[in-house]
């Protein structure tokens, strides 16, 4: 097969994201210099957020957010069941309990709605609210917001998905994901299938002075090294000499932190991308378009298969082509269908496995089959398709024709 095996996802390298890398290989720094606050300036302006922490990966990143909030053994995190098991996870690892509540059936992000049912079953145990921007469509943030002032919690947004998405909310102006117009905190992932890629990596954006600096603590150990950061040293006669000036080798701990550091080349590679990410947008858009308009000319494949919907109010960021596919309808299942478009060239995935059915939730939140029904339905009929920024109008086409022969 002469024709480039195409995957659901792919990052895109250039020769300035190359050259960028090699500058810093090149240099001083490997690590926590000067491109890491380089990389956070340019990310918190793109965002429209006063403040970014970059860190390991986005899973350090969720986590930094439930240290920052101070969430504790007993508090509640509501999150969505469709999303990758780190959502969840973070707030596991400081001890809360995980709630799941049902998707819009629609953008199959969290719904508003059914949160605000385990909200008010919860009796004030919940602290944080963490909607999922599920493939790139933004989730109803100002219904978020509302219920975060009605119920004394904060919302925390996982946009690993969506960098670069925004929606209008009711002032008519258009909010870019990850300024935090109606969040706390919003968290970001560049692993390499995401919006933009620095080989792992993840941050934080914020407007809250106060919780940016605690991430800044908990990403390094707990450790202070300047006072000049916005820490005071709490040991003062360690640390000054007997002129007031601070011995060159003083540090102290004054939290239990993480190695959640991220290195000065991955923030140069970062930081090149981000200055293509429109262009990246852009593309996948595009590509978007011409996946619907090519389902939509087969009226076999329009009748079986079924891209997601969205509201016309944002600004997509397509992480992800999702379609719900009527496995029933075709006669195929979803295993032999797999098989078939890798056997043609075309990569697909499933996002995701429901979490309240994976035998760890099962057990920590007590849900069984059948009580979220719309995240049940949604996943025995969906397949992610290839979308990536060098894939080709005509490449679509393959996966739409392969898709017809496969479901013949």
């Amino acid at each position: 097969m002469n024709e480039r095996f195409l995957p659901y996802s792919r990052q895109e390298i250039t020769e300035e994201d190359i050259a960028e890398v090699a500058r810093v290989l090149r240099g001083d720094w490997l690590t926590t210099g000067p491109e890491v606050g380089r990389f956070e300036e340019a990310l918190a302006s793109y965002c429209g957020a006063r403040y970014a922490v970059v860190c390991a990966n986005g899973t350090a990143a969720l986590h930094l957010a439930m240290m920052a909030l101070d969430v504790q053994p007993g508090d509640g995190v509501v999150t969505s069941p469709i999303t990758f098991l780190a959502t969840a996870n973070a707030a596991r690892f400081v001890g809360a309990d995980v709630h799941f509540a049902d998707v819009n059936p629609l953008t199959i992000n969290l719904d508003p709605h059914e949160v605000e049912r385990v909200l008010a079953r919860d009796n004030g145990r919940i602290k944080v609210v963490l909607p999922v921007h599920f493939g790139g469509h933004p989730a109803r943030m100002e219904e978020f917001a509302a219920l975060a002032a009605k119920h004394g919690v904060s919302i925390v947004e996982d946009a690993c998905h969506a960098l670069g998405a925004e929606y209008r909310d009711n002032s008519g102006e258009m909010v870019r994901v990850g300024s935090c117009r109606h969040s706390a905190m919003t968290v970001f992932s560049f692993h390499p299938v995401k919006g933009i890629t620095t080989g792992e990596g993840g941050a934080v954006t914020t407007n809250d002075r106060a919780l940016y600096e605690r991430m800044l603590l908990f990403r390094g150990h707990g450790m202070v090294r300047n006072e000049a950061s916005g820490f005071s040293f709490q040991n003062a006669d360690m640390a000054h000499d007997d002129s007031g000036n601070v011995v060159p080798w003083y540090y102290e701990m004054q939290a239990l932190g993480y190695n959640y550091r991220i290195t000065d080349f991955q923030c140069a590679l970062g930081r090149s991308q981000l200055a293509k990410v429109d262009h990246f947008l852009a593309a996948k858009a595009r590509l978007a378009e011409c996946y619907r308009a090519g389902l939509a000319e087969s009226p076999r494949l329009s009748a079986l298969v079924k891209p997601l919907g969205g509201a016309d109010s944002v600004r997509h960021a397509w992480h992800l082509f999702v379609v719900q596919v009527d496995f029933d309808g075709a006669g195929v299942s979803r295993p032999e269908l797999v098989r078939r478009l890798h056997a043609k060239g075309v990569g697909t995935q499933v996002h995701y496995i429901p979490l309240h059915l994976q035998p760890y939730y099962r057990q920590h939140a007590g849900l069984k089959r059948g009580d979220l029904p719309v995240a049940e339905a949604y996943y025995e009929r969906c397949l992610s398709l290839p979308l990536f920024p060098s894939m080709t109008e005509p490449e679509v086409d393959r996966v739409v024709a392969a898709l017809q022969e496969s479901l013949a």
